[in-house]
């Protein structure tokens, strides 16, 4: 393990060494850290074949023995949906290397029949939504996580994604996590089911409420779920597919408007202190409610949220007891808050934190980067500046 050591040593010490030179930390070194600082325990243990036997499982009291089944992959699928853009096309280029081959071998260790870390693909329901977020890292990040697997690998990640379709969804937002399977199939060469992934566009179609905001479902709740889900599934989704089927492509541009509008209303809901409304369930996925702004961001609308998203990392992730003594995420929203954490919470569902880090894609002198920080729309308002006025779209 001292080679993984030395590469999280060099990501933190990009501030480090800034410090040493009195300079400050730059935004993105913070971003880099926070990503060496997620990512770590996560690929190091998993490559090693020591997930099961390190990571502990935080769950709600009577829940271990259910959420032990599916909380590795949790944190799999998710870490890597959230730091897929950096390892596909990220500056830094050592560490960016080394935690690539680090991803690898954790997907090599997590689907292989014979390792001692080989995850749960389709017993229970759980797994179809981690297999949809692993599948999602896929998508993003093509290079990395699929063709610089050895052939071995391949087959067997392609049959543990394939063996997810056990799984009935519920007709919510897992429809798309079944969708965002096939898309990954067929982006892999594999042979896939459009079938999924026209029920789950054409259901979301239906269940879209305007101004930017879908049911979850044939209902609306108040929570963060069009942003951990499913606004960023259907770009997605609709992104891969249209190489193989042009059934959906009309839809994108619609999909992609709605999206670029959820995430406005993303950037207005962060306060000047970086704290933003704690309403709804999955509060705990902590800085991962803001999946669309981060991922608008990574598509160049949002060249000057990085000031913003800053702050939410900071509040979020920065705050005392968010981390154990040996660097696994706890629950809560601001620390550590067990009571936050629903019966389907655990250690591994808190990595959908780590989508916020899609900007990381983006070269260092793309303006996200290299534009001085710019504050965001309720800091600029609370503080008596004039604004334009919001619009519904």
């Amino acid at each position: 393990m001292t080679a993984r050591r030395t590469f999280f040593k060099s990501i933190a010490g990009l501030g480090m060494a800034a410090a040493a030179q009195g300079q400050t930390e730059t935004d993105r070194q913070y971003w880099l850290r926070t990503l060496g600082r997620l990512a770590d325990p996560v690929l190091g243990n998993l490559a090693a074949g020591t997930l099961k036997r390190n990571m502990p499982v935080e769950c709600a009291a009577g829940h271990e023995t259910d959420r032990r089944r599916y909380t590795h992959l949790e944190a799999l699928g998710r870490l890597l949906a959230g730091i897929a853009p950096w390892l596909e096309t990220g500056a830094e280029d050592e560490a960016r290397r080394h935690y690539a081959v680090l991803a690898r071998q954790a997907i090599h260790s997590a689907t292989d029949p014979h390792s001692p870390d080989y995850l749960n693909f389709h017993e229970g329901s759980q797994p179809v939504v981690d297999c949809g977020f692993l599948a999602q890292a896929i998508l993003r990040a093509p290079n990395e996580l699929w063709k610089k697997l050895d052939s071995t690998t391949q087959r067997n990640l392609a049959a543990a994604l394939v063996s997810s379709r056990a799984i009935t969804p519920g007709f919510n937002n897992w429809l798309l996590f079944a969708a965002t399977v096939e898309a990954a199939l067929a982006a892999m060469g594999e042979r896939w089911d459009g079938m999924r992934v026209d029920y789950a566009v054409r259901q979301h179609q239906e269940w879209y409420l305007g101004d930017g905001v879908y049911g979850d479902g044939p209902h609306f709740h108040w929570d963060y779920y069009n942003s951990f889900v499913i606004q960023p599934m259907l770009v997605d989704v609709l992104r891969a597919v249209s190489t193989h089927n042009r059934t959906w492509t009309g839809l994108l541009p619609d999909v992609k408007a709605r999206a670029r509008r959820y995430a406005a209303i993303q950037e207005r809901l962060i306060a000047p202190d970086g704290s933003y409304p704690a309403v709804g369930r999955s509060i705990a996925y902590r800085c991962g409610a803001f999946h669309v702004l981060a991922q608008m961001a990574l598509d160049g609308e949002f060249p000057h949220a990085r000031a913003a998203l800053t702050a939410v990392m900071r509040r979020t992730l920065d705050a005392p007891e968010t981390f154990d003594k040996n660097g696994w995420l706890t629950i809560g929203l601001c620390g550590h808050q067990p009571h936050l954490g629903e019966s389907y919470i655990s250690t591994g569902s808190l990595y959908l934190c780590s989508v916020v880090l899609l900007p990381l894609g983006l070269p260092p002198a793309d303006p996200f980067w290299s534009a001085p920080a710019a504050d965001w729309t309720a800091r600029r308002l609370w503080r008596g500046e004039d604004a334009a006025a919001d619009h519904a779209i």
